[in-house]
């Protein structure tokens, strides 16, 4: 039996935005995670893209958030800028429970001199990619001397893309005493490490079982040449929206002039 969020210890006004926005029932990491978030616990949870875990630390991080506090109070680590501005766009929607929440996306791949700006009128909550909060940090354009509340946000995936440096880096800068969630789709002994280090006391929570498999079809396709080959495949499977990833930002520039030049719409973008 699904529960409500109206069962948690959570605002009126939080509430009513919920209702608003069609979050009434929590989905099973919601429902496991966000009591303890709210208590202030420390989290590792196993679920997977599309359980609401955003909703889950979304809610939680933005519930104990000082607004009159102008200071950044929680950071939500990324692998990749797109999951980052997905994440803040969620936040952003939730966050409307309250006037005055700024909520800053700080990723590589954009312009550091807007992102600047930007930081010098302060953020309540940054969400970005490692290495360019980092950078910031190093640069002492952010301070986190008040930061209450830390996710990883797919940890495993930031482990998989060699971030692991650029967290350690990135703690340093933050308060020992302080809330830090980790969600990840494995639970692999890496993930369990980095929890015993840079947790306390931290509760599992492993959902994947209770959570609706997602639908993906996979196949391998060995080519001479992968622009034709890529055409082909768009011309059998007629998909709507696609991503395809490339090894450097040139490869990818590269790759959309010349789907462009075979009346493909595409657009070459790095993270």
């Amino acid at each position: 039996m699904s529960a409500k969020f109206s069962t948690l210890a959570l605002s009126e006004e939080m509430l009513t935005n919920l209702d608003s926005i069609g979050y009434t029932e929590m989905t099973p990491v919601q429902a496991e995670t966000l009591p303890l978030i709210l208590e202030g616990k420390d989290v590792i949870a196993q679920a997977k893209t599309g359980s609401g875990k955003t909703a889950a630390f979304g809610i939680g991080l933005l519930q104990k958030l000082q607004v009159k506090k102008f200071r950044v109070q929680a950071l939500v680590l990324c692998p990749t800028r797109e999951l980052a501005d997905q994440v803040a766009k969620e936040l952003r929607t939730i966050a409307k429970f309250a006037h005055n929440i700024k909520i800053l996306t700080l990723c590589g791949g954009a312009a550091f001199g807007p992102q600047l700006g930007s930081l010098r009128h302060g953020a309540h909550i940054i969400v970005g990619t490692p290495g360019r909060i980092l950078k910031h940090l190093n640069k002492e354009t952010l301070s986190l001397e008040n930061l209450e509340t830390l996710v990883l946000d797919e940890a495993d995936r930031m482990l998989d893309m060699g971030f692991i440096e650029e967290i350690d880096k990135v703690l340093e800068y933050a308060p020992t005493t302080r809330q830090t969630l980790l969600f990840s789709a494995t639970y692999t002994n890496e993930i369990t490490f980095i929890s015993d280090r840079i947790q306390r006391d931290a509760v599992s929570v492993k959902t994947v079982s209770t959570e609706v498999a997602n639908k993906i079809e996979e196949h391998f396709y060995e080519a001479s040449n992968k622009t034709d080959t890529l055409i082909k495949i768009f011309s059998t499977f007629k998909p709507e929206n696609i991503i395809v990833f490339t090894n450097t930002k040139i490869e990818a520039k590269e790759l959309a002039e010349n789907l462009a030049k075979n009346k493909i719409d595409a657009l070459g973008d790095s993270w």
